[in-house]
């Protein structure tokens, strides 16, 4: 058997490239040497950090239940082995999801490693694959889509177990920490802060650059430390660790705060989340033309490396952020390539981040800060959810939302928000960018009352002065 493409990797980059190639008709090969498929996103990333969100929400909401009008429950207890086992059903929903996609769309899945052997021979590409228990075997394709992930970087000469954590460490503990220090305030840092901050953790934040989430609007990254520190967190950037010593009854971090202060703060458990680094070894790239920088593969539009027939995806690339949704719509572009179909290359400018905190942070485009730098004149607008009565329903006011805007043709550059579902918000301004909308069509889009969503329609107003609700 001859298959259109080999896909190494079963996460949401080589399984979504997987079921797309299925649907155009491809004879696809799913190598993945998992024990389930999904990948780290289902089992140890998104999917379960999300589910511990969202009981951490409805955690917070039940400390308030007198004034939702509901009495009569007493102190809420919070039982963690029922929060583990719903978010370990949840896993298992979907694995079992994927594999009946696997089934419907005609993959056939292999249990193994792959390793590429070389330039393709005669059109054809082999793959060796090794399983498991040692058993070795060849695939062989006209194209190979290599889609291995990512894996947590780890602080030099630490190693994660029991105290030293990584996101998969803690989403097994046995019970939830009293003090907990986090190494990094990135997504993942940030996400775990908000939900053992919401389940009594003592929270520590130290993070070597001058702010938390640096990817996002400087703006953004104030207003989640100031609603960070209103719940408590001690949030400290511009801190450089020096040193983490495990202790008797946990760990201790020496660090040097942004006014060069030696500081040492101890905890039961540490947190390294300083971001994550592609799986590129041991894949036999070596004996190809492919490009590496800082171990991550160079591709072209279409996904293709320097080695012809031979594409990547996913967290494994250079020059994407490492999302699982960018990793998919790659994997669709990637297929759609091999199947010749139509396809447009992922934009850089059009990919939305979101981080899942409470307030959730949602954003696309430019920040403020990236259009002055290339040169726009801009127009900004800001409407603050305390003017939005739905915000006021739902008992979340804290955040905003952004508009950065092409002053003189009108056109939104960059939407940035911060508050509540601002993960789903965000959806509208994708649209918007990728339809390339200007701030007086938006302002003259209508939209629902009372909805969260209104609070976009205030702000595309306040580009040019003109919020009702502020």
């Amino acid at each position: 058997m001859i298959y259109d493409a080999a896909i190494i990797g079963g996460g949401p980059a080589g399984y979504t490239a997987a079921i797309r190639g299925g649907e155009l008709g491809l004879k696809i090969a799913l190598i993945d040497n998992a024990p389930k498929l999904g990948g780290t996103c289902l089992h140890v990333g998104c999917i379960p950090t999300k589910a511990l969100l969202f009981n951490a929400e409805l955690w917070d909401h039940l400390k308030h239940a007198a004034e939702f009008g509901i009495a009569g429950i007493g102190t809420p207890q919070l039982d963690w082995s029922a929060v583990l086992t719903r978010k370990n059903s949840i896993i298992a929903k979907h694995v079992k999801g994927l594999e009946f996609l696997m089934k419907k769309n005609k993959i056939t899945v292999i249990a193994g490693s792959g390793r590429i052997t070389g330039p393709a021979q005669g059109g054809v590409h082999t793959v060796d694959v090794s399983s498991a228990t040692g058993e070795a075997s060849q695939v062989k394709a006209k194209n190979v889509v290599l889609a291995t992930g990512s894996s947590a970087k780890m602080l030099p000469g630490l190693q994660a177990d029991s105290t030293i954590l990584t996101n998969i460490e803690i989403l097994s503990l046995d019970r939830v920490p009293k003090s907990l220090i986090v190494i990094g305030a990135g997504a993942v840092g940030v996400e775990f802060s908000s939900i053992f901050n919401s389940f009594g953790t003592e929270v520590t934040i130290l993070e070597f650059l001058p702010r938390m989430i640096p990817v996002e609007d400087e703006e953004v990254s104030k207003e989640l430390a100031r609603v960070f520190k209103k719940r408590g967190i001690d949030v400290n950037t511009g801190a450089k660790v020096e040193k983490v010593e495990k202790t008797e009854s946990g760990v201790r971090v020496s660090y040097t705060d942004s006014n060069g202060k030696a500081q040492v703060k101890e905890a039961e458990k540490v947190l390294v989340a300083v971001g994550r680094a592609g799986r590129t070894e041991n894949m036999g790239l070596e004996k190809t033309k492919i490009e590496l920088e800082r171990g991550l593969i160079k591709v072209n539009a279409e996904q293709l490396t320097a080695e012809p027939g031979i594409y990547a995806i996913g967290d494994i690339v250079l020059g994407l952020p490492q999302l699982a949704h960018v990793g998919a719509m790659a994997g669709m572009v990637t297929v759609a390539k091999i199947a010749g179909a139509k396809f447009r290359p992922i934009n850089r400018e059009r990919i939305p981040s979101c981080t899942y905190t409470e307030p959730q942070v949602g954003s696309v485009g430019l920040t403020e800060a990236q259009a002055k730098e290339k040169g726009y004149e801009i127009k900004v607008g800001k409407f603050p959810f305390g003017g939005n009565s739905k915000a006021t329903i739902v008992g979340s006011h804290d955040g905003f939302v952004k508009i950065v805007s092409d002053a003189k043709y009108g056109e939104i550059l960059g939407v940035h928000i911060i508050g509540p579902q601002a993960t789903e918000l965000i959806a509208e301004a994708v649209a918007v960018l990728e339809l390339e909308g200007t701030v007086e069509e938006m302002m003259y889009t209508i939209h629902a009352h009372p909805t969260l969503s209104e609070s976009l329609l205030d702000a595309y107003g306040a580009v040019q002065g003109m919020a009702i609700n502020a």
